[in-house]
């Protein structure tokens, strides 16, 4: 897997991957309002939709109606330079009229436990992860 980035002013930085697909970074500095996600907001990004992917994957093979589904993450940095991540915190809502909130945990658990290599990053740096699952009827 290969990347490059190019500068393209101030801080923001242009990331494309081996098939061109294209990223922003964008940390505001000099005065100016920021443009894209800074590189840790989309470190914490990555690992939602990696997770979600995995979840959404089961779930569908599992044959679930997704109506809607949503990942809200908060993460907590170190306040020492590297000021990495020392906790995340997952909140799953899955909105599905047959789903269950035992069916729901257990795609969240596989996909942290055996599938989101994003997620093992985090974990594996010394960050707690942890999650909530909430499943919704739909109105």
């Amino acid at each position: 897997m290969k990347v490059n980035l190019i500068l393209e002013e101030g801080m923001r930085v242009r990331a494309a991957n081996e098939r061109w697909m294209t990223t922003y970074f964008d940390t505001g500095s000099d005065n100016h309002v920021p443009t894209a996600a800074s590189p840790m907001e989309v470190l914490l990004e990555a690992m939602g939709a990696c997770s979600a992917m995995d979840v959404l994957s089961i779930l569908r093979k599992q044959r679930r109606t997704i109506t809607d589904f949503r990942i809200d993450i908060d993460g907590e940095r170190a306040q020492e330079y590297p000021k990495v991540y020392t906790s995340a915190h997952l909140i799953y809502t899955l909105t599905s009229p047959d789903a269950t909130l035992t069916e729901l945990t257990r795609a969240i658990e596989l996909s942290h436990e055996k599938y989101c290599s994003a997620s093992a990053m985090f974990i594996r740096s010394g960050c707690e992860v942890t999650y909530k699952a909430i499943v919704n009827l739909p109105q």
